[in-house]
């Protein structure tokens, strides 16, 4: 076996075993994700956050659906590339509140069914899943 073969061999070996470290490798797998609480008040609509696939974010508002990318390893979070639909709905307030917390959250953690996420300005979305 040729010396760099040698020396690649066992990084080749550890690929398989990478872990996803963003928020979804974390979570429970297959979870809804229900905005519980938004800045310590309860949230007065449905709004949703899924984890389908490593580095992607999707779910619900009070009116629309949305996905996005997040690739940055936990305890960091941020949404790269959000795709909203674009109807209308009589919460429409709720929903722009929903999106705009979404989009300023810089941290996560994730503790069994419970996932919050927050930033440095003292925001914070409760999410619990179903």
């Amino acid at each position: 076996m040729s010396h760099v073969l040698r020396l690649l061999l066992p990084l080749v070996l550890l690929i398989p075993a990478c872990k996803d470290e963003t928020v979804s490798g974390y979570a429970a797998p297959g979870a809804v994700y229900v905005l519980a609480e938004l800045d310590g008040t309860p949230f007065p609509a449905r709004a949703t956050l899924t984890l389908p696939e490593a580095g992607h974010v999707a779910g619900e508002g009070p009116c629309n659906s949305y996905a996005a990318r997040q690739t940055l390893p936990l305890p960091w979070f941020g949404l790269k590339a959000m795709s909203v639909t674009e109807r209308g709905c009589p919460e429409l307030a709720a929903e722009g509140m929903f999106f705009d917390a979404l989009q300023s959250m810089t941290l996560a953690e994730v503790s069994g069914q419970v996932m919050i996420l927050s930033n440095d300005a003292g925001r914070e979305m409760v999410f619990r899943a179903e």
